[in-house]
């Protein structure tokens, strides 16, 4: 049998691992439950894929992540690693053949999302796969006081007695102490071997700046720090109207959240990584599962719910391991605004099953057999159409999702189907009507069998490279049929679909644990009170406050956040500050590196490094795109 070191060396190229990778590695290759708190682009996907490839069977991957799956299996696959995914919106037969190639050993990864558990076709298939690894990523979502609680997790468990001899690898970046035992209880780990990396990242300065006129600062920090940028805000119409604003000043920005098409998304997400797009104005919904090594710059122009959600975003910066930027934006009406969401967040059960049956009426879906089907849905319109509360509406879409009635996927992609309906006597009758319409009827016949007798998916990108033509071209002609009642067709969806994952109950029928609810209520509640206190604390080290959060003790100041760079300018004489100051503004009359400032100034480098963050921070010192010094003048 292969090392670990062969495997990595032979599929993914390197020499050697990353710090805490090998002894994640062995440990899960020996069979042992792990759980391991890596931090964003700590290379979690190594940890199950290495020591998956020195066992035999199986590794059954759960990820809440449909872009992620897509990507490594698309990955592995490029690697010669049999590896795919079974997520939201495939047909059935589709499922079921890739569980058959599971099950005669053909397949090494299969990854599934966790509401996927909850299907007891997909469990009784399970009995029958041999899996010999589980990897659990996001592991954090099994647990109510973790910040994305998700119950689908809690089925893992279920899937665990079916594999008694499979280890668990249970993966994520943000775990507190309580929601590391949580999760170590939930999937009910066996003597765990628990590995965690300091969250501290030293290449990466925090700052927190309270600021009315958010527009103008980010403007001014995107002039001081050269480089890819990603601003978080908190509602769709926010990153349009910001990324529209920096565009108008020659910054070159665009926007991303779930309400764009998935097909622009893509493309706004792809120029982004490129380079192509400097800026990207997001909601929450950008960022999971992207690995963009060389962000300079994470702003935060509103403040997050949690310490969890803020440490992963603002860790979207600096995966490189050289010098970046993240900043908190905050006003003290943010933070009260913040708490009065609360109560919105929560709703009673009243307005919960108010909203159950506005989406019912919506959906048009009748009572009872619904399951497993998939409705198209906007939310969007749905809330203008009943005139809801934004925030209460998806707060009660969320519980009830919780609860496991429904599932609502927001990037769910699902192609297009065709179906004949005609008898084949019409068929024939195109040879002399429409040749154009006749061959395309024939390429559906001889490319996709059963399409004359169900619904079946169809790519028109397929159909247009045999026919030599468009894919627009090949639309126009699907459609008129469809028209000419030939065939029934089913254009394809990348909109948010929500599926019932049981029968479809009544609204005064609908169960909500509401005191399970109150509990998760006083969770937010001290996870709100985390991050304000982490805004107005000015005293101690941002990554101090931060790890600590994480049960992270003794950790060291970090010299680079807006608190030490303060602090540390303070110890130094004003007199002696001043002139280092001078001389470093003096030598930058033409670009330099650090280490020829260093070598130049007759000063402790302690106090040279000291003196330039402070210089940087206030943008008299600047890096041009090289990451030379240049002196620069204050906005």
């Amino acid at each position: 049998m292969q090392t670990s070191q062969e495997i990595l060396k032979r599929f993914w190229g390197y020499s050697e691992f990353r710090p805490m990778q090998r002894e994640i590695v062995e440990a899960v290759a020996s069979g042992k439950d792990v759980l391991a708190l890596l931090p964003t682009g700590g290379g979690k996907s190594i940890c199950f894929q290495v020591p998956a490839m020195m066992r035999e069977g199986v590794c059954l991957v759960v990820t809440p992540l449909i872009a992620l799956m897509k990507d490594q299996v698309e990955n592995l696959n490029r690697r010669g690693i049999p590896a795919f995914a079974i997520y939201a919106g495939m047909m059935a037969k589709d499922v079921e053949k890739v569980l058959a190639l599971a099950r005669e050993g053909d397949i090494k990864f299969l990854y599934v999302s966790p509401e996927r558990l909850q299907s007891r076709r997909f469990l009784w298939y399970c009995e029958v796969l041999p899996i010999t690894l589980i990897a659990v990523d996001e592991a954090h979502c099994i647990s109510q006081w973790g910040y994305d609680f998700r119950p689908a997790y809690l089925q893992i468990s279920a899937v665990r007695e079916q594999f008694p001899n499979a280890p668990i690898l249970a993966l994520t970046a943000t775990a507190t102490p309580a929601v590391q035992k949580d999760i170590c209880i939930q999937l009910e780990l066996r003597a765990p071997n628990i590995y965690i990396k300091s969250f501290a990242r030293p290449n990466l300065s925090y700052s927190v700046l309270e600021e009315e006129s958010k527009p103008l600062r980010i403007r001014n920090m995107l002039e001081r720090v050269p480089g890819s940028a990603l601003i978080y805000c908190r509602n769709r119409r926010q990153t349009q109207d910001l990324a529209g604003l920096l565009t108008a000043q020659g910054i070159s920005a665009s926007y991303y959240h779930a309400g764009i098409p998935n097909e622009q998304r893509n493309l706004r997400q792809a120029a982004w990584i490129k380079g192509e797009t400097r800026v990207m104005v997001c909601t929450n919904a950008f960022g999971m599962g992207i690995d963009k090594p060389d962000v300079r710059l994470v702003i935060h122009a509103d403040v997050p719910d949690s310490i969890e959600a803020y440490y992963q975003e603002a860790g979207r910066a600096g995966r490189d391991e050289h010098k970046a930027f993240a900043v908190l934006l905050f006003t003290q009406y943010d933070l009260d605004q913040m708490k009065a969401r609360l109560e919105l967040q929560f709703p009673s059960l009243e307005t919960i099953r108010e909203v159950f049956q506005c989406v019912v009426n919506y959906l048009q879906a009748p009572a009872g057999g619904v399951e497993g089907v998939y409705f198209d849905f906007d939310f969007n319109e749905f809330v203008q159409r009943f005139k809801l509360n934004v925030t209460v509406a998806h707060s009660a879409i969320r519980v009830i999702e919780q609860e496991g009635v429904w599932q609502l996927s927001e990037s769910v992609y699902m192609p297009s189907k065709a179906e004949i309906i005609t008898n084949r006597e019409t068929i024939l009758e195109y040879e002399d009507i429409n040749e154009r319409l006749d061959q395309l009827i024939k390429t559906l016949l001889r490319t996709y069998q059963g399409i004359f007798d169900s619904a079946v998916p169809i790519f028109e990108k397929q159909i247009a490279r045999i026919l030599r033509c468009t894919e627009d071209e090949i639309v126009d002609n699907l459609q008129q049929l469809h028209r000419q009642a030939v065939i029934r067709y089913y254009p394809r969806k990348d909109s948010p679909q929500l599926s019932f994952l049981q029968e479809r109950p009544y609204a005064q029928q609908l169960r909500i644990d509401m005191e399970s609810l109150r509990q998760r209520k006083k969770i937010m509640e001290a996870k709100i009170e985390a991050i304000t206190r982490y805004a107005q604390n000015s005293e101690v080290c941002r990554t101090q406050q931060l790890v600590t959060y994480f049960g992270e003790k003794d950790a060291d100041r970090c010299g680079v956040c807006d608190v030490c760079v303060k602090q540390d300018k303070g110890k130094m004489k004003a007199g002696e500050f001043g002139t280092l100051a001078k001389a470093i503004l003096s030598l930058l009359s033409e670009k330099s590196t650090v280490q020829s400032l260093m070598i130049k100034l007759d000063a402790e480098e302690s106090r040279v490094l000291d003196a330039l963050q402070f210089l940087i921070a206030e943008g008299l010192v600047l890096r041009d795109a090289d990451g030379l010094l240049v002196a620069g003048t204050k906005s």
